[in-house]
């Protein structure tokens, strides 16, 4: 996804919702009840280099992907205590607290590094296909699953045998993955504007959605377990709510610009869409069973990743502040350079 920004030449930041004191605020909630807002921003060492954002619910952690490594940031303690070393275009990480693992995906060296989740000592460094990128593990299957951009396809690894176990051909780019703990896994295919459901412990494609009417490059992807529903962000500012088992389109509430993950939590039934325009879009049931925004809060520009934990349903994000870009540079279409030493991790909390 991203490689200090991901290349997505029609995207336009806007510059003033960054203040010059560095300090970000929030929209008025669009719901009553619903006041989510910036609690915290934190400036981060290192170069500005990121991708996805995991949340350690049982031991606090976040875990930052940095490029060639993974910074492993201390919620509690407020400062990276831990890092990941050799992960080299590193772009996510997965959790299988049950097995005591983690696994990173390196897209630069194809390849997934397995570590011990309870002391991050690396454990094995598994082959993919290339480029992966996002990666799951599924509790199901008792297997990780990486989505490999350049081949199209998901890797499967048995994380106890330490080895490559199958190979599930897509039909074009993976995005994103999420499982239902049932079975199933779906992923988003960005260039064709689908959704595919894929049988995890048959390691088999099992269907396909065309979300192509109402969806352009469907990026972040979150479920509601319950209701197997379904959270694409997409490139034309829309969210694809879409039924998991008939592939039906519930809603498509309105997002911000450059969409490029989704969360949902569930025990506050809310659908959250990081966008790189800098707002936090918030979506929750509205009339006859359907979605609406509830709350867009203001972020900050490039702040397109994001975690949640579940616990106390803060939202985590990283940014970078942009240089402001040129006449020239703008009618060429040239993305915004990032300022050095302005790595920015962002919490938004509820009130």
């Amino acid at each position: 996804m991203l490689d200090r920004i991901k290349n997505r030449s029609h995207l336009r930041f806007s510059l003033p919702l960054v203040l010059a004191a560095g300090v970000l605020c929030s929209s008025a909630p669009m719901a009553a009840g619903l006041n989510y807002h910036v609690a915290d921003t934190q400036i981060l060492d290192g170069d500005i280099k990121w991708d996805y954002l995991t949340f350690d619910a049982e031991h606090k952690r976040l875990f930052i992907t940095r490029g060639d490594h993974v910074d492993v940031f201390d919620i509690a303690a407020k400062k990276v205590t831990a890092v990941i070393a050799g992960t080299n275009g590193v772009h996510g990480v997965a959790l299988a607290p049950q097995i005591d693992m983690g696994f990173t995906s390196n897209g630069k060296d194809n390849s997934i590094t397995i570590f011990e989740l309870s002391t991050l000592k690396i454990l094995a460094t598994v082959p993919t296909d290339k480029k992966p990128d996002a990666i799951i593990y599924d509790p199901a299957s008792k297997r990780v699953f990486s989505a490999n951009g350049d081949s199209m396809n998901l890797t499967v690894i048995d994380p106890i045998k330490q080895e490559q176990v199958g190979t599930i051909e897509l039909g074009g780019k993976p995005e994103f993955t999420v499982v239902d703990g049932k079975g199933r896994l779906f992923v988003n295919i960005e260039d064709k504007n689908q959704l595919v459901a894929v049988d995890t412990v048959k390691m088999a494609m099992l269907k396909k959605y065309d979300l192509s009417a109402v969806c352009d490059e469907p990026a972040g992807l979150s479920i509601d377990v319950a209701t197997q529903t379904l959270f694409a962000g997409c490139h034309n500012e829309k969210m694809a709510v879409v039924n998991g088992n008939t592939g039906k389109i519930l809603a498509t509430p309105a997002i911000g610009k450059g969409s490029d993950a989704t969360v949902y939590d569930a025990a506050r039934k809310l659908a959250f869409s990081s966008n790189g325009d800098g707002t936090l879009t918030i979506i929750g049931a509205g009339k006859k069973q359907g979605f609406e925004v509830k709350q867009v809060v203001n972020t900050m520009p490039t702040a397109r990743t994001m975690a949640l934990d579940p616990v106390s349903h803060t939202i985590y994000l990283v940014a970078a502040q942009t240089e402001a870009v040129t006449p020239a540079e703008k009618s060429a279409e040239q993305r915004p350079k990032l300022k050095p030493g302005t790595f920015t991790l962002i919490t938004v909390a509820p009130q």
